[in-house]
């Protein structure tokens, strides 16, 4: 995997081993940094399910103030550590080995710029993400990545990409 654009464009990074993760494609991660790029600059950035820390360490290339890689398993933990280290580090990233879905439920309403979500594909962590969301907005924008063959409710927007979709919930919709 690579760094698609800013200031560490090109630059390799690597995914855990295994089918620990399942990374976001470059053409997902693309799009999703395309649909948020006039927020990025000098923002807070949470990375839930952060796996490689790809999304986060993209926001972070095109300048994002801060980015805190909330992931709970150890080898992935490892390995964005390793790959904050390969790119120079950055004075705003911290690593959080915890739950996703428990440290969500520590926020309060717009503690975050953008927050990134790519949990498991399985309905019920999706599910428990959004409805905390929609619950107490914990950042401005906020987008989850989800099989294609869930929908998810107003006023999320969604877009398809294949089997996977991305939905985008913004604090400031009706």
């Amino acid at each position: 995997m690579r760094i698609v654009a800013g200031r560490w464009r090109g630059r390799a990074i690597a995914a855990p081993a295994g089918d620990l993760v399942r990374p976001t494609g470059d053409r997902v991660r693309e799009s999703w940094m395309s649909i948020v790029h006039s927020v990025l600059p000098e923002a807070r950035v949470l990375d839930l399910f952060a796996g490689s820390g790809a999304l986060g360490l993209e926001a972070l290339s095109r300048g994002a103030a801060t980015c805190d890689f909330v992931e709970i398993a150890t080898p992935a933990v490892r390995v964005i550590q390793e790959n904050l280290d390969r790119l120079g580090g950055h004075d705003g990233a911290a690593i959080h080995r915890v739950d996703a879905g428990v440290f969500v439920q520590t926020l309060g309403p717009l503690a975050y710029d953008v927050a990134f979500a790519d949990p498991p594909y399985a309905a019920e962590t999706v599910w428990e993400l959004v409805n905390r969301w929609l619950e107490v907005p914990f950042a401005a924008v906020f987008g989850i990545e989800h099989s294609s063959s869930l929908s998810l409710p107003a006023p999320g927007e969604t877009r398809r990409y294949g089997s996977t979709s991305l939905t985008f919930f913004r604090a400031d919709d009706p």
